[in-house]
């Protein structure tokens, strides 16, 4: 497959800059992916495609404030920190991406806060823009935690081309968000309301939760035509023995398996063994999924309208089926769905 058939023409200004008002009333798309047939929806209609005993997988992953602007010792410039994980708490040392990158050296100390109260040495070049920054704080490592979040803000992916405003903390998150970890939320589960999941509930549907934290690999673009060339970042993964008993037994018994979002997708297909079956992990993945792929445990998957040449669209379109999918995007921009983390929703059956 090549990365030049996931182009299409996607107006600017569709692309979502704010969430729909009520989660559970963003537009919702079906598609068979057997018919190809379409239907235009509501997002809180999705309940009337599953029964009693289903299975919806969510992502409990949970966004931190991941982005900070700071300023360089003596030239005072500013720069931008994005936090990209936690390596060693204890002595406050964190992978992160600085921009710009080119003047950002080793030994260099980065000022954070209006009063310069939080200080960062580099400390490592991990790639052409990651460094390894070890903060200089001495209080507890509670307090430490707290005042640097305090810093940052709402890390939103670039092409939400505004400031971040004080909503986005709440609606950058899905409602049942536990396990803090990644920088950029699992935007398919964001549609759900907790009056939505109560009604899920009463109807008998069953949930499961899988943790993936996402890591900004998640945005990067694929710079190589053939997608066997394209690697995928590492993101780190938990599968519980009680999901895995939730998804086997639903299997088992022949009920559906519906995925939210391309992380939930990702995380279910790295742990599956040949017969099928989940089991649990808990580590890392780097797998890229596209078409051509037979999926082994999700019946039914739920995605956000994804931007051109993304590996995210490369995943739906393995789902759905290339032809399938491209129709449906195009239908998309003609109707005028919102698309991106703040858009609306396709679930594919």
């Amino acid at each position: 497959m090549k990365l030049s058939k996931f182009k299409y023409k996607l107006p600017p200004e569709l692309i979502a800059l704010h969430p729909t008002p009520n989660r559970d009333e963003a537009r919702l798309m079906v598609l068979d992916r057997k018919t190809g047939k379409i239907e235009h929806k509501v997002f809180k209609d999705v309940i009337d495609y599953f029964d009693e005993k289903d299975v919806f997988v969510f992502n409990d992953s949970k966004v931190f404030p991941a982005r900070l602007y700071g300023n360089k010792e003596k030239t005072g410039a500013e720069i931008e920190v994005f936090l990209l994980r936690e390596l060693n708490p204890e002595l406050r040392i964190w992978d992160v991406l600085v921009d710009p990158a080119r003047k950002i050296r080793i030994g260099n100390k980065l000022y954070f806060g209006e009063d310069d109260s939080m200080v960062a040495e580099v400390i490592d070049n991990t790639t052409s823009r990651g460094r390894t920054l070890r903060f200089l704080f001495d209080g507890e490592y509670d307090e430490f935690k707290k005042e640097l979040y305090a810093l940052g803000e709402t890390p939103l992916p670039r092409f939400i081309n505004r400031k971040v405003e004080p909503e986005d903390a709440e609606n950058y998150q899905t409602i049942f968000a536990k396990h803090e970890g990644a920088v950029a939320a699992p935007t398919a589960g964001m549609h759900f309301s907790r009056e939505l999941m109560k009604r899920m509930e009463i109807k008998g549907i069953d949930f499961a939760y899988i943790t993936l934290h996402v890591g900004l690999g998640n945005f990067r673009e694929v710079d190589v035509e053939d997608l066997t060339k394209h690697k995928m970042d590492s993101e780190q993964i938990f599968v519980t023995p009680e999901t895995v008993k939730i998804v086997n037994d639903a299997k088992d018994e022949k009920h559906k398996i519906c995925a939210v979002g391309t992380t939930v997708v990702r995380t279910l297909e790295s742990c599956v063994t040949t017969k099928g079956r989940l089991t649990e992990f808990e580590g890392w993945t780097n797998k890229f999924i596209f078409p051509p792929y037979d999926f082994s445990v999700p019946d039914a998957f739920i995605s956000n309208f994804h931007l051109p040449y993304s590996t995210l669209l490369m995943m739906v379109a393995a789902f759905g089926g290339y032809e399938h999918v491209m129709e449906a995007y195009n239908q998309a921009v003609k109707e005028k769905y919102r698309f991106g983390t703040y858009g609306d929703a396709m679930l594919i059956i």
